[in-house]
């Protein structure tokens, strides 16, 4: 640890932002003022190890903002809800104390509870803070004893999550660290250099050590382009890649009958499965876009790896592949790989996806879901799924649900978003706006700054930075358990959101003593016993040093081998890895493989990618970020074939549409996409030429497993816009 200045103190934190990589950060603080100084990372953390990403290096700059939200405000009598130019959102609003803002929205959501019962108020949040206090405490608390509806939070990860839960029966993977012992490492979906860029190092150490990386993805990311290997698969066609290598695996005598006797159900069936006809590499390579002799390749090259006994073979698998209609099968059949070649008896082998799972944090305590039985409902609240927002603010009725998976009931009429930019990460994002236009929703925002959701709201609150209060960390791409230290005081009058719920909860429900716990006293709370686990924490060493790696069970050796014997698999229904049913590929409805409406009207799959220097859309209005984006700033990417057929060059303005929107960007042809792909970067709405998003694009239709957005099938078409139209376009709005 750098020592501190004279006159200051360095404070030990998190970055609680939506990564796997959960930094440890410290913070100098000058003792005199209370003002941060510098943030820098701790050289003591195993996986971070001293160095922070360009997002979080240059943090005091956000949490220091001149256009930070400091204060409770409300909208103006007759203010339309809209966006305003970037700048002068704050004329929409009028400041209020956060006393009166407390009273009013506790009268509000009362009324509207009594009016047209508790489901009508739905929070919408997920994971702007990962911590356990920041992404479900006291919030949880509070819409439970409500009884509001509550949200099913799967716009992430809970196809990819589920899906290896099935496998496995819980979610945990080999360290970062251990990756640098692997020969052959696959990228599966993954950005690692954008967005796991602490597991780069030991990537690079294996590759030093003799290696090979291959990246498997549509997109040629940052990642694919330093891999010694890039398969540039067809979006959604993972599944069938998986079980390809199967088939080789199988066919070859690669696969190790003897562990997965012990270890796996259902291995027989997987294995005739994988042997078909339809799952040759001859015939996956006309579908997933990959050579049959590459397939092959890697499927030998894995399997062999795998068997080894001097060094394993590795699977980085991420969400990407998980945002399809089969998302969730497709992470189930690559997360088998491992289980057909045993990889995960070898140090350094298996597959990573998340380590969410492994955690021992009593979040039941935390979030008292019994609380709902107290409610005025007196049962469990319905729930709604996330990705289905447009729909729940436009067509939910008391008779009639708009989707399968949605119960019908009272019509959403309160709205209380935290941790989530709703307006601009929502699927569907025409519909989700014309919901937030009603002028019969109520809506209540917490956040940092004047987001495109922001611009919708009846009372907008400020919120806290992960150095303005205090949390407790766990982490998906590691095992190290944090403690997050406030550093400073909130800027302003900012509150975090145990702060905010709890004077909420005081509010509505007087005396109850568990809307009046401080944030030690649930950290106290999320550490307490919570009965078998895999994983322990010595909870003095977290509190006294600010981290502590997890205990799990270690083999004669010493060793930690996950799921590399019948035990690891005590959380399963057969007490081994579940393989049945069989991952079946079935072509996504939006896919050039398909036989739909959608296919034949629409030739071009979209993907509407995360930018490597944004988090979703938390930095994306720092100019410091936006320059580091710049190259690809409301940019559609073309391969040369499209773009060659419908006459566009690079630098041509294009609109990119289908039945649900129509977006303006400007083209770039190169190879970063392969024919009938296009792809272009998520992004804040009011930042855009023509005020939309690639959401515009995208659909509220929900993956296999999990209930999870599918963003990566999309369909859209593309054309050259006229190069005098935005003269006419402006000629139109001066009349």
């Amino acid at each position: 640890m750098s020592q501190p200045r004279p006159n200051s103190h360095v404070v030990h934190t998190v970055c609680t932002h939506d990564c796997p990589d959960s930094c440890g950060v410290l913070v100098t603080v000058d003792s005199l003022t209370g003002r941060a100084t510098k943030v820098q990372g701790d050289p003591a953390h195993p996986v971070t190890r001293g160095f922070l990403c360009g997002k979080v290096a240059r943090y005091l700059d956000r949490v220091y903002a001149p256009d930070r939200l400091l204060y409770p405000m409300r909208r103006k009598p007759g203010m339309p809800k809209g966006p305003l130019p970037q700048g002068r959102e704050a004329e929409a609003f009028e400041r209020i104390s956060w006393d009166t803002a407390i009273d009013l929205i506790a009268e509000k959501l009362a009324a509207i509870a009594q009016e047209h019962g508790p489901e009508s108020i739905l929070p919408y949040s997920y994971a702007g803070t990962i911590g356990q206090l920041g992404f479900g405490s006291m919030d949880r608390r509070l819409f439970h004893r409500l009884g509001a509806s509550q949200l099913d939070r799967t716009i992430c990860s809970s196809a990819g999550g589920e899906a290896l839960t099935r496998v496995y029966g819980t979610r945990v993977g080999p360290t970062p660290q251990e990756f640098a012992l692997a020969k052959l490492i696959l990228v599966w979906g993954g950005n690692v250099h954008g967005n796991n860029i602490h597991l780069w190092p030991f990537i690079e150490q294996a590759r030093r050590n003799g290696a090979r990386l291959i990246v498997i993805d549509p997109y040629r990311t940052r990642t694919a382009a330093l891999a010694d290997e890039h398969l540039q698969i067809n979006p959604g066609t993972d599944t069938l890649l998986a079980l390809a290598m199967m088939h080789v695996i199988f066919r070859d005598g690669l696969a190790d009958e003897a562990y997965l006797r012990d270890c796996a159900d259902g291995w027989e069936q997987l294995r005739d499965h994988a042997l078909k006809p339809e799952h040759t590499p001859e015939r996956a390579a006309a579908i997933t876009g990959i050579a049959a002799d590459v397939i092959e390749r890697l499927a030998r090259a894995y399997g062999l790896q795998s068997r080894s006994t001097e060094a394993s073979a590795v699977i980085r698998v991420n969400y990407g592949i998980q945002r399809g209609e089969g998302g969730g099968t497709a992470v189930r059949a690559v997360s088998m790989l491992p289980l057909v070649t045993s990889s995960w008896k070898q140090r350094g082998g298996g597959v990573l996806l998340s380590m969410s799972k492994v955690f021992p944090f009593a979040s039941e305590k935390l979030q008292m879901p019994e609380l709902m039985r107290q409610s005025p409902l007196g049962r469990d609240a319905r729930v709604i799924n996330m990705n289905e927002l447009g729909l729940a603010l436009t067509e939910l009725s008391p008779t009639h649900s708009p989707s399968a998976t949605m119960p019908a009931g009272p019509v959403v009429k309160a709205l209380v978003v935290y941790n989530c930019n709703a307006a601009a990460v929502a699927p569907d994002s025409e519909r989700v706006l014309a919901g937030l236009r009603r002028d019969d929703l109520f809506t209540v925002v917490h956040e940092q700054f004047f987001t495109d959701t922001v611009d919708y709201a009846d009372i907008v609150l400020p919120a806290t930075t992960f150095l303005e209060h205090e949390e407790l960390m766990g982490s998906y791409g590691h095992r190290v358990a944090q403690r997050s230290f406030k550093a400073i005081e909130p800027s302003g009058e900012a509150r975090s959101n145990v702060g905010f719920f709890g004077a909420l909860g005081q509010r509505m429900f007087p005396g109850e003593a568990i809307f009046e716990a401080t944030e030690k006293e649930l950290i106290a709370q999320a550490l307490s016993p919570r009965g078998p686990t895999l994983a322990t924490i010595d909870v003095e060493a977290l509190e006294r040093d600010g981290q502590f790696e997890l205990v799990l069970p270690k083999n004669e050796q010493g060793i930690t081998l996950p799921f590399s014997t019948p035990a690891w698999f005590a959380h399963t229904r057969s007490g081994k890895a579940e393989l049945l049913p069989v991952p079946e590929f079935i072509a996504p409805i939006e896919s050039r493989s398909s036989e739909s409406h959608e296919a034949k009207s629409f030739p071009l799959e979209f993907l509407p990618r995360k930018a490597d220097n944004y988090m979703n859309t938390t930095f994306a209005n720092h100019a410091v970020h936006q320059q580091m984006e710049r190259r690809s700033e409301g940019m559609l990417e073309m391969h040369e074939t499209d773009a060659s057929a419908r006459g566009i060059a690079t630098g041509d303005r294009v609109s990119i549409f289908n039945a649900r929107g129509r977006i303006t960007l400007t083209a770039r042809i190169g190879s970063s996409v392969g024919a009938g792909v296009v792809a272009a970067r998520l992004d804040w709405q009011k930042l855009a030429e023509d005020g939309k998003n690639v959401n515009a694009l995208t659909s509220q239709r929900l993956t296999d497993i999990g209930g999870g957005a599918t963003f990566y099938s999309t369909l859209v078409e593309v054309e050259k816009i006229a190069a005098n139209s935005r003269l006419e376009d402006e000629a139109m709005a001066a009349d």
